[in-house]
């Protein structure tokens, strides 16, 4: 266990004395960060390395260092280590060998170098450094030694050159020799362009290294800033609920706060579930034109092509009940609480009370059976008692044409519909209180208009008596001349057939504003505080500020957009694909809803906080964990 006892002092002074000289910067740089490497790491009994071999200690005897646990798991994992395979060697180990490395960067191979010049030398010919000296007035060997002697005949310059080529003849051992060391240093040369490349190749690494963690430290600042969004939702929102509180208004927040901020009240289950992944499917016979749902796991109301309008326990997957009384497709509704307000091709405005659903289907059923068993109806058990007992409530009329888009909150709604008008009605009356004319807001503009970006074909056929824009990739024909309309207080927002997103106001009846640039009919708005979102059939949606009127920001779909609704941190669009496609604010950065998703594409969303639901002209409803 002591080998080299005696002469250790000696050993180790000469190792020390040799070290600077055999060991290049580079050696002593990995011999360094091996051992603090080794010194920070606790080696487990029986799993030492390969390397570990020669970090025995040579004796166990009183020395100043103290035998650590460390080298004693290294003694006794010497058995195996000296049956251990070596260690393959990787990267430019392969190539060139330690003790190859060694000899090509070690002073001493540049010998030959210098000896080959000195020997190229030749004995005739004039010191170059003595010349130059002599020119600078500096003494030389030449004049110390004195003039030459008169008498000393000067040598001509031929002989001079025959003395110059006489030295520049070598043998043919010199000339072996030199081959040799030129083969030898050509070696080393590759040898350190080998270490060079194999040096970059380890700092090419590091900075990808280096990269990939300032790329995941800023996408964890992305997910920060979504965050502080999230948190200054669900605090707008729930102030928002503490002022009603306060003010003994009922408990429920209204339709914007809802739709727009604030958390929504999920089971437990939910968190479970994988995000964008739709985890239900309620079908319909024919495409989906309009859905909308109360809350998650509440309360939806889908209307089709056909004519169906269905209402669904968004809890159970199951159906509760039907709408029956408009004559045609439904176009739009709208759903809050209990009460569901829908427009039709008939042009009519139905309100509905959701709560009643499922007990008039129970009596249509219980008449169903009477009638089938030929039974006569007592008069109390007729259609009047259905008028007074079914779900709907009111029934507006005014429009002519078919109602397109419309939005109500508290008490106000707000239409629009293929006449070309807008209208706001009162709910507690019934009573339309104010029509705006599109037609009349194109012949008279609040500014002077600009053609940029405003389709020439909208404008004639805003002028005629018919509407209708060929749908991009589908060969259909869209003939909703609005798209969609957002209410709050006086302020109205409008998207039209002419591709102009209107800012109206409601105590005047008068547009203040037109934004143009949509190149095609616009079908649907939403807007906050700060901006406007509209999304059009020329397959882009434009990001306006409300402030100033102008485009802020464009995002580009493949397919004509139909349907968007949007918060602080994402913008949920159907763009005529399958998948829902959901649009970061943050990182600006697209991505697609698809797993168990539509065959068809999708064409209507609605979202409340992490609960989505979809409907896709596959007739389809899915439901969506975000």
């Amino acid at each position: 266990m002591t080998p080299f006892a005696a002469g250790r002092s000696d050993s180790t002074r000469i190792l020390k004395d040799l070290a600077p000289v055999i060991m290049t910067p580079r050696m002593i740089k990995g011999v360094a960060s091996a051992s603090s490497t080794i010194s920070s790491r606790h080696l487990a009994p029986r799993a030492s390395d390969f390397a570990a071999l020669g970090r025995a200690p040579l004796r166990l005897t009183l020395h100043p260092r103290r035998i650590t646990s460390a080298d004693m798991q290294i003694l006794e994992a010497t058995p195996e280590l000296l049956h251990a395979d070596v260690p393959e060697p990787r990267g430019v180990e392969k190539d060139v060998s330690l003790l190859r490395g060694f000899q090509a960067t070690i002073p001493s191979s540049e010998r030959g170098k210098v000896r080959r010049r000195k020997v190229r030398m030749s004995e005739g010919r004039v010191g170059l450094a003595g010349r130059g000296a002599g020119e600078r007035g500096l003494l030389t060997e030449e004049n110390d030694e004195g003039e030459r002697p008169r008498g000393t005949p000067r040598k001509g310059r031929n002989q001079r050159r025959k003395e110059r080529e006489a030295g520049r003849v070598l043998s043919r051992e010199e000339l072996s020799t030199q081959v040799g060391e030129i083969r030898i240093d050509k070696e080393n040369l590759h040898v350190r362009r080998a270490l060079v490349n194999a040096d970059i190749d380890e700092i090419t690494q590091k900075i990808a290294a280096l990269d990939a963690i300032r790329e995941q430290l800023h996408q964890d600042l992305l997910r920060m800033q979504e965050e502080e969004l999230e948190l200054d939702d669900e605090l707008t929102g729930v102030q928002e609920q503490l002022a009603e509180a306060d003010s003994r208004k009922p408990e429920v927040p209204s339709a914007a706060a809802r739709r727009k901020k604030g958390p929504a009240f999920l089971p437990s289950d939910h968190d479970d579930l994988p995000p964008g992944v739709a985890f239900m499917t309620l079908s319909h016979s024919s495409p989906i034109t309009s859905l909308d749902f109360s809350e998650p796991y509440g309360t939806l109301v889908s209307a089709d092509r056909s004519g169906s309008v269905r209402v669904w326990d968004l809890l159970e997957g199951e159906e509760i009940g039907r709408l029956r009384g408009h004559a045609g497709c439904v176009k739009a509704l709208q759903v809050e609480g209990d009460v569901c307000i829908s427009g039709g091709e008939d042009g009519a405005i139905r309100v509905w009370s959701l709560g009643r659903v499922e007990e008039a289907e129970a009596a249509l059923e219980e008449r169903t059976e009477k009638l089938n068993g030929h039974a006569e109806p007592a008069a109390s058990e007729t259609g009047e008692q259905t008028e007074q007992t079914g779900p709907l409530l009111h029934v507006l009329e005014g429009h002519s044409k078919a109602v397109t888009a419309l939005y109500f909150e508290d008490t106000s709604l707000v239409t629009g519909a293929s006449d070309k008008t807008l209208r706001q009605w009162d709910l507690t009356t019934g009573q339309c209180i104010l029509t705006m004319d599109i037609l009349w807001a194109i012949s008279h503009p609040p500014v002077s208009p600009t053609i940029d970006g405003l389709s020439p074909s909208g404008l004639l056929a805003a002028a005629s008596g018919s509407f209708s824009w060929p749908i991009p990739s589908t060969g259909e024909m869209w003939t909703d001349y609005v798209g969609g309309v957002q209410a709050w207080g006086y302020a109205l927002v409008s998207g039209s057939g002419d591709g102009a997103v209107r800012l109206w106001d409601m105590r005047t009846g008068q547009p203040h504003r037109t934004l143009l640039g949509h190149t095609a009919p616009v079908t649907c708005v939403q807007f906050d505080e700060l901006n406007i979102l509209s999304g059009g059939l020329d397959k882009t949606v434009r990001i306006w500020d409300l402030r100033m009127g102008n485009t802020v920001d464009i995002i580009s779909f493949d397919g004509p957009v139909t349907s968007l609704q949007f918060d602080s941190r994402k913008v949920v669009a159907c763009a005529g694909e399958n998948g829902v496609k959901i649009w970061n604010r943050t990182s600006r950065q697209m991505s697609t809803l698809s797993i168990n998703g539509h065959t068809l594409p999708a064409t209507k969303i609605r979202y409340i906080d992490r609960y989505m639901v979809s409907g896709g002209a596959d007739g389809v409803v899915k439901t969506w964990a975000l």
